[in-house]
């Protein structure tokens, strides 16, 4: 089984113990996606490197992370495997991880840092964005939902309830632990 985790969450002992708490073994995975280098975002990867030093992709604002086996400084949008896409660096922050689906894609962000209507926009080069995870922060043009399948907010959006009450059957909670499986990709949240 190939994994690939997005973020090491700043907290290293509560990711291994998420990790674990779903039978993910830090030595399973073979990459690692950095959206970007916020503490929030990195602050286990140190750790994780040292049980497991895989492949990282890190924007290109990123630093590069020590003991990885290697690292991919991403600036375009770059084909990472067969259907899964980095958007590239957008507004030289972050970068979102992509999974395209017969249904259209699946869009997976750090913290929406460029803005969600950039990032969609940037996304439907590949295909109709359908499913949006992750921190939308700030994020209220809730309009750009309309279309889409499935909506995920996690822990830094600060529109979690308004998203909730106008999209009720699109709505799933996120947030440390959830595992979210959508046409046989597993995405995980530490």
């Amino acid at each position: 089984m190939k994994v690939l985790i997005k973020e090491c969450k700043w907290y290293p002992v509560c990711s291994m113990k998420r990790f674990l708490e779903q039978n993910i073994e830090p030595g399973m995975s073979e990459e690692i996606f950095i959206s970007h280098a916020h503490w929030d975002h990195t602050g286990g990867l140190s750790d994780l490197l040292k049980i497991n030093p895989v492949k990282v992709y890190v924007p290109s604002s990123c630093p590069e992370p020590l003991g990885a086996r290697e690292v991919i400084k991403i600036k375009e949008p770059l084909k990472i495997h067969e259907n899964i896409f980095s958007t590239g660096e957008l507004d030289d922050i972050e970068q979102s991880l992509v999974i395209n689906t017969q249904k259209g894609s699946i869009v997976i962000v750090g913290c929406a840092h460029p803005g969600v209507k950039a990032i969609l926009e940037k996304v439907s080069q590949h295909g109709p964005p359908r499913v949006l995870i992750g921190d939308l922060h700030g994020f209220s043009d809730l309009d750009l939902l309309n279309n889409m399948e499935l909506v995920c907010p996690t822990h830094c959006t600060q529109f979690q309830s308004e998203i909730k009450f106008l999209y009720p059957q699109k709505y799933l909670t996120g947030g440390v632990g959830r595992v979210v499986e959508i046409n046989g990709y597993h995405y995980y949240s530490s």
